[in-house]
C-alpha cells in the first residue's frame, strides 16, 4: 500500500536528520529521482518537514537574537515555499500515475488532493517522533511521561485512520470512483506584484 511506503520512508528520515541533529546539515537524497521519483519525492518532502519542524522550536527561543530571529523567519517563509511546491510536485506525480484512468460517470472529488493527505501524514511522523521521546525522557515527571504516551496513542491511531484514508482515496481513483482536481497554491506574500510592501519597494 501506498502509505505502509511513505511511513516508511518518513522515519528514515526522521531517524536520519537526528542522527547530526541539526538544522545546517547537508541535504542528500538516496532516492533517484530518475528510477524512484515517488521516494525521491517523498523523501525530500519529509526532510523539508523535519528541519522546518526544529526551525519553529529555534525561533520560540525567547532569548533570540532579533537579528537572527529575522533570519529564521525568512527560512521559514523559503522553506513554507519548499513545501508547497513538493506537494505540488507530489500531486503532479498522481496525476500522470492515474491520466488514463476514465471518471465515471457519478465520481465525485475529495475534499484534499492526495499529496495534502501525504503532507499531513509527513507531520504526524514527526508528531509521533518527538512525543514518543517526551513519553520516555528520563529527566521529565512521570505524570509528564503518561499524559504524553496518551497523546502518542492518539497519535498513532490518527495516523492509521489517515493512512487507511489516503491509501482508500488512491483507490477510489484508480478505479473512477473519485476524479482529481489540483489547484496551485497562490501565495501572495512572496509575489513582487502581489504582496503591496514587496511592490513599494521596486
Amino acid at each position: 500500500m501506498f502509505s505502509e511506503k511513505a511511513n516508511k520512508i518518513f522515519k528514515q528520515v526522521i531517524d536520519k536528520y537526528h542522527v547530526v541533529n541539526t538544522v545546517d546539515q547537508a541535504f542528500e537524497n538516496p532516492y533517484s529521482n530518475e528510477d524512484e521519483l515517488l521516494d525521491h519525492l517523498l523523501y525530500r518532502k519529509c526532510w523539508i518537514d523535519t528541519v522546518q519542524w526544529h526551525y519553529e522550536d529555534i525561533i520560540r527561543d525567547p532569548q533570540i537574537d532579533p537579528v537572527a530571529a529575522l533570519k529564521l523567519k525568512r527560512q521559514i517563509d523559503a522553506s513554507n515555499q519548499d513545501r508547497t511546491d513538493m506537494v505540488e510536485y507530489i500531486d503532479s506525480y498522481f496525476l500522470e500515475k492515474y491520466k488514463d484512468v476514465t471518471p465515471k460517470k457519478d465520481a465525485t472529488i475529495n475534499t484534499e488532493s492526495p499529496a495534502w493527505g501525504v503532507d499531513r501524514l509527513s507531520i504526524l511522523a514527526l508528531k509521533v517522533y518527538h512525543m514518543n521521546e517526551e513519553s520516555v525522557r528520563e529527566d521529565a515527571t512521570e505524570k509528564h511521561r503518561m499524559q504524553c504516551q496518551q497523546k502518542l496513542n492518539v497519535l498513532l491511531e490518527q495516523r492509521t485512520d489517515l493512512s487507511s484514508a489516503i491509501d482508500q482515496l488512491l483507490t477510489d481513483i484508480e478505479n473512477g470512483d473519485k476524479y482529481m482536481k489540483v489547484y496551485k497554491q497562490m501565495k501572495m506574500y512572496n509575489d513582487d506584484d502581489l504582496n503591496p510592501v514587496l511592490r513599494n519597494q521596486k
